[in-house]
């Protein structure tokens, strides 16, 4: 494809004041096989732990279904036929929105009845062309899907959100009928003009924070808004382990020298081959920030030089336990974490060449080999984080 661009994809989510489980679901993936990217938002009738089982059921049915490229129609009447019918309103669906994205852009959206999904092209709201879509069959007659295809570009957001959002300070004096879309989408534009280049994170939390400020802070419904964001990719290389053999150094080191992004250095050994065939200044830090790990080190135009197995073990463990809650501190390990969940196109660059030290029998059973560390590091920031990763052992 001619433009290349990263996918922001978040969802912040607040739950309805007093429940303790979200009925709103989001789902994500990439289906790295095919260079594609399927988002759902489901939301489940009414709130708390029957809404989160229905929007549960919805969105993992959506997701399966776009990914075997089931048509818009067929995956809403096989949803709306499989869930169960609620006893007091006699309707038997969650709402939810699909957006299928494909590796040039191509992008197709589905929703049925959450709030219309909205497309900014930089600042200004974009419309591709939206057509209704009526179902046909005896039991879902009548029902209407919204849809529309058209080609990303860079610098495009795909906003979509669930009726907390809409609905937020209904029955307030500024409010009365709810904050609803105009208003949503003038506080959506204001943001992206005074920040234009504001992740996706960011935007849904101001959005989902001030819905919930219509409502006095105790927000009367779920309340859900996701953002895509197609934007310029953010490049990091990570370089750990000397290579197999010698007179690989100097490859090694025009890899790092010649990559366009930030770059990180794990390992004593393979920081001195670097500096070496480099030429560039090369510093052992003496301040420890971490009790665990040896101390960062410096070196010039290298934005952060670390000890190796020890603090990718590390990493590997902080990315397992890491979610929307924790809090990364200032040592080296915590320090790479920043940078990897601050990029998007990541690139690692494995040495082979075998450790003496690591066969010490004394050491911890937990110190593995570092190829099977980085193997765990690249699965969970593929699999938990959706970063387009790049392995290459030398």
């Amino acid at each position: 494809m001619e433009e290349k661009f990263h996918l922001d994809i978040d969802c912040p989510q607040l739950f309805h004041y007093g429940d303790m489980i979200c009925g709103d679901v989001f789902l994500s993936r990439r289906i790295k096989e095919e260079n594609r990217t399927i988002v759902i938002l489901s939301d489940g009738m009414g709130s708390g732990v029957k809404a989160n089982v229905l929007a549960t059921l919805t969105a993992s049915m959506a997701m399966n279904f776009t990914i075997e490229h089931k048509d818009f129609k067929t995956i809403a009447e096989i949803i709306m036929n499989t869930l169960p019918v609620c006893s007091v309103r006699k309707v038997s669906y969650s709402t939810f929105t699909i957006v299928d994205i494909e590796y040039d852009g191509t992008t197709r959206i589905m929703e049925f009845d959450n709030p219309d999904c909205v497309i900014m092209r930089g600042d200004k709201f974009f419309d591709p062309g939206w057509e209704n879509i009526e179902l046909e069959s005896e039991e879902n007659k009548g029902k209407i899907l919204r849809a529309c295809q058209f080609i990303a570009r860079k610098e495009d957001r795909i906003l979509f959100w669930s009726d907390g959002i809409m609905q937020s300070g209904m029955g307030s004096q500024a409010f009365p009928f709810g904050w609803g879309l105009d208003n949503v989408v003038d506080f959506v534009k204001q943001i992206i003009k005074s920040s234009p280049y504001i992740s996706s994170n960011a935007l849904g939390k101001k959005i989902v924070k001030r819905a919930s400020r219509n409502d006095q802070d105790e927000p009367k419904d779920d309340t859900s808004a996701g953002v895509i964001y197609f934007r310029e990719p953010r490049k990091l290389l990570l370089c750990t382990g000397p290579p197999f053999e010698m007179d690989k150094d100097s490859e090694l080191a025009m890899r790092v020298y010649h990559f366009k992004g930030k770059k990180i250095i794990c390992g004593g050994s393979t920081a001195e081959i670097i500096a070496r065939e480099l030429g560039l200044k090369f510093a052992p830090g003496m301040t420890i920030s971490d009790p665990e790990l040896p101390p960062i080190a410096y070196m010039e135009s290298i934005n952060l030089v670390t000890e190796g197995i020890l603090t990718i073990g590390k990493v590997a463990r902080i990315l397992e336990e890491y979610d929307s809650n924790y809090q990364l501190g200032e040592g080296p390990a915590d320090q790479i974490v920043h940078y990897l969940l601050q990029s998007d196109q990541i690139s690692i660059i494995n040495g082979t060449r075998i450790n003496l030290a690591h066969q010490d029998p004394n050491l911890p059973v937990e110190l593995e080999i570092r190829r099977t560390v980085v193997k765990r590091v690249v699965r969970l920031l593929e699999e938990k984080f959706l970063k387009d990763v790049k392995l290459n052992f030398i």
